[in-house]
């Protein structure tokens, strides 16, 4: 099903059922390929984080992503998923615009993140500069990139 007018961006709370329906989306997209799991300690830290999803036009999750605060002036974006069949339609580039816009509103002046080797054209595509030599995380490549809003 391709994106429509009445699909939207929304922040949802740590805890609530959208919470556990993004922990699946993320677990189907991000984990289990690499036969990880989540820990309960990692979902304890996110109690304090903003969490956005993008919905369809029948409420349900479709993508979603996760900031972290760092600092006053850089917050890390972190668990970027989209289901697989919905891929390549602009959801996570309007994930990412979210946040960006969000981040600006809160005087937040630089995003940054560690990306798959995978999806770093994706990230540069829409201003993000790899500011790291390549590394392992989670047994697979990634960079360190940010941008500054």
């Amino acid at each position: 099903m391709a994106r429509t007018d009445l699909d939207y961006v929304a922040e949802f709370d740590f805890g609530t059922p959208v919470y556990d329906a993004s922990i699946h989306l993320r677990d189907l997209v991000l984990r289990r390929p690499l036969n990880l799991q989540f820990e309960l300690t990692d979902l304890k830290e996110e109690w304090d984080s903003i969490h956005l999803g993008y919905f369809d036009r029948f409420d349900n999750l479709i993508g979603c992503l996760v900031l972290k605060r760092l600092s006053t002036s850089t917050w890390k974006m972190r668990q970027v998923a989209v289901f697989t069949d919905r891929q390549g339609e602009g959801i996570g580039h309007r994930l990412v615009a979210t946040a960006e816009s969000l981040c600006r509103i809160r005087g937040v002046t630089t995003i940054s993140l560690h990306a798959r080797q995978t999806a770093t054209t994706f990230y540069e595509k829409i201003g993000y500069k790899i500011e790291s030599d390549l590394f392992l995380e989670v047994g697979i490549p990634h960079y360190a990139m940010a941008k500054i809003l």
